[in-house]
C-alpha cells in the first residue's frame, strides 16, 4: 500500500490528527447512537468517566497505527504520529482533572 511508504514527520502529524476523530465518531455510533450528537456532547463535559472511555479507543488505534509505520521504518511518520498521540493523551487528562 502507498500510504505506509510514505516517511514524512507532516504525513505522521496528519495521520495522528485524523485516526482519533474517526474513532471518535466510530465510539458515538457504536455506544451513542440512540442519542443526539449534542447530548453526546453534553455526557462528555458533565461524566469525567465518559472522557476516559473516549480516550482509550481513540489513542488506541494512534498506537496501532504507530506501530505498523515503526515496524516499517517509517520512523519520521511514526515521530508525527507519536507527537500527536502524546498532545491528545496530555490534553485529555487535563480536560479530565481540570475541567
Amino acid at each position: 500500500m502507498v500510504i505506509f511508504k510514505k516517511d514524512q514527520f507532516s504525513f505522521g502529524i496528519i495521520i495522528g490528527l485524523v485516526m482519533p476523530i474517526i474513532s471518535f465518531w466510530g465510539y458515538y455510533y457504536w455506544k451513542f447512537s440512540l442519542f443526539p450528537f449534542k447530548d453526546f456532547i453534553y455526557a462528555l463535559q458533565t461524566n469525567k468517566q465518559l472522557v476516559t472511555g473516549l480516550t482509550i479507543p481513540c489513542l488506541l488505534m494512534n498506537i496501532v497505527i504507530f506501530t505498523l509505520y515503526i515496524n516499517g521504518q517509517r520512523d519520521k511518520t511514526a515521530k508525527g504520529i507519536f507527537t500527536i498521540t502524546l498532545i491528545y493523551a496530555i490534553t485529555s487528562l487535563l480536560f479530565k482533572f481540570f475541567a
